[in-house]
């Protein structure tokens, strides 16, 4: 792995290793994450490093997609059929990712998590792979389509599973992970063990059905 600092050293001195622009048939590979109905989540960072061994810290954060219906009529157990994107960042000049770090408060327990994703090599495969598949939005056939996208879904308990998404086709999961609690706490120890505070919908409907634990 080479370190970010020296990365960065290497365009301060003009290195002649500098990873090059990848060789991929699209702009950018997309990282998202959701979360299950009402189980807030909030995404600390995402940390990549590449089938290179390059290193990209905090490439992308923040709220994880999710639903949150006022009526208290979500549901939460398991995941969705077709997981979508998810919120997250499109990776412009990284090439595909062999390692996914992803750190991030699970708010209605509070936790913190750390996950280390490993990207296998069949998924590098698929999606380097064009595909030609029916496309609801237009009504028509449309060729060219990829699996270019990773989503994981982020679950109270620790628990991670990520897929192989992209328009039109189907999701493909690629893995179950369960995370380990974070050592120092949220914010990395800065903010004396406060996680951020649980949405007051979220609260509602915990304090009415609780947690599905074991459906994810």
């Amino acid at each position: 792995m080479k370190p970010l600092w020296l990365l960065l050293a290497c365009v301060l001195a003009g290195c002649s290793n500098l990873p090059s622009r990848p060789d991929l048939p699209y702009d950018a590979w997309f990282v998202g994450t959701m979360a299950p109905d009402y189980m807030d989540t909030w995404v600390e960072h995402i940390d990549v490093v590449d089938r290179h061994g390059w290193v990209y810290e905090d490439v992308s954060g923040g709220v994880s997609s999710m639903r949150r219906p006022p009526l208290l009529n979500g549901k939460p157990a398991g995941w969705p059929k077709q997981v979508g994107l998810g919120s997250g960042r499109h990776m412009t000049g990284i090439d595909l990712p062999e390692l996914i770090f992803v750190t991030w408060q699970s708010l209605v327990e509070p936790q913190t998590y750390n996950a280390r994703i490993r990207i296998p090599e069949w998924v590098h495969e698929e999606m380097l792979k064009p595909h030609r598949a029916y496309c609801q939005f237009d009504g028509q056939e449309v060729d060219g389509l990829y699996r270019d996208s990773i989503t994981l879904g982020l679950a109270p308990g620790g628990i991670v599973k990520a897929w192989l998404t992209g328009p039109c086709l189907s999701d493909i999961e690629i893995t179950r992970y369960q995370a380990s609690v974070s050592k120092v706490g949220p914010y990395g120890g800065k903010s004396g063990g406060k996680h951020r505070p649980l949405n007051e919908i979220s609260k509602a409907y915990i304090e009415r059905h609780g947690v599905p634990y074991g459906s994810w």
